[in-house]
């Protein structure tokens, strides 16, 4: 079994005054992870301690959750900001360019900080979430927003994984029995911002055609047509991309295969 690893709280504070915490383990080269809506750091823990023997580990809690605050506007640049920020400090530290992994709503996150950081190396994104990789209906996300208001944060976190992310109701019970429910219970109230956002965003190849860093992309074997489809696309706009099928798995390998998730993190993050 593996150890968990020592962790450390550490925070930047983002261009617009926003305080963004993470979380550092392991000895290594750097590796900042960022995890998906409806979510906290903790949403990673069974991964991180497979990394932290072999790279420093630096978990993320996106704005609005964790120890990090929220700013009264959110758009998504602004959390481009503020993993550039984090991988701005995690650079200097280490003396060296980062690589940044992202899941689902954090890996359209780490593709957009990508585009405008001179820190990230290297880049694992596990199904980036646009218009069209899951079913974001106007009626079903004003029903997110109706159980959010209503204090129903848990059935509102339910449905999302229901019927936004299909995931099947054993793998919904196994994540309902880890410890980092609570965290995906406490952030609900930033699900509707970020579906809806999500559902705005189309894909355009061509803005990443020039993001010729290694990049791998990360893609459930179970997953919906539409997340299975943005890898596709995104494989085929950036130069440096290849794609890893995670066998048998769907959106969500990091709580449900973890070792799947490590190995081909490590793989990216140690490789030449």
């Amino acid at each position: 079994m593996t150890s968990s690893p020592t962790t450390i709280a550490d925070h930047v504070v983002a261009p617009d005054g926003t305080r963004i915490g993470f979380w550092t383990s392991g000895d290594g080269p750097p590796v900042v992870m960022v995890h998906g809506a409806m979510a906290d750091h903790t949403t990673l823990d069974r991964v991180v301690p497979l990394l932290a023997p072999h790279v420093t580990v630096h978990a993320v809690d996106r704005r609005g959750r964790g120890i990090s605050d929220d700013g009264p506007d959110y758009a998504i640049e602004r959390e481009y900001d503020d993993l550039a920020a984090v991988a701005a400090a995690v650079a200097a530290r280490a003396g060296g360019p980062v690589t940044l992994y992202g899941h689902s709503y954090g890996a359209t996150c780490a593709l957009g900080t990508a585009l405008r950081s001179p820190d990230v190396a290297r880049l694992a994104l596990y199904e980036p979430a646009f218009a069209g990789t899951a079913h974001h209906p106007a009626p079903l996300l004003d029903r997110l927003e109706e159980l959010v208001v209503r204090g129903e944060r848990e059935a509102a976190v339910e449905t999302t994984l229901r019927e936004v992310l299909e995931v099947p109701e054993a793998d919904v019970a196994a994540m309902r029995a880890l410890p980092s429910w609570s965290a995906r219970v406490g952030a609900a109230p930033t699900i509707p911002r970020e579906l809806r956002t999500a559902t705005a965003r189309i894909l355009d190849p061509a803005s990443y055609a020039h993001l010729a860093m290694p990049t791998l992309l990360l893609d459930g074997e179970r997953s919906p047509a539409g997340q299975r489809a943005v890898v596709a696309t995104l494989a085929g706009a950036l130069p440096a991309a290849r794609v890893a099928v995670l066998p048998g798995q769907g959106h969500l390998a990091q709580v449900t295969a973890p070792e799947l998730v490590a190995g081909a993190v490590l793989d990216l993050a140690l490789g030449p």
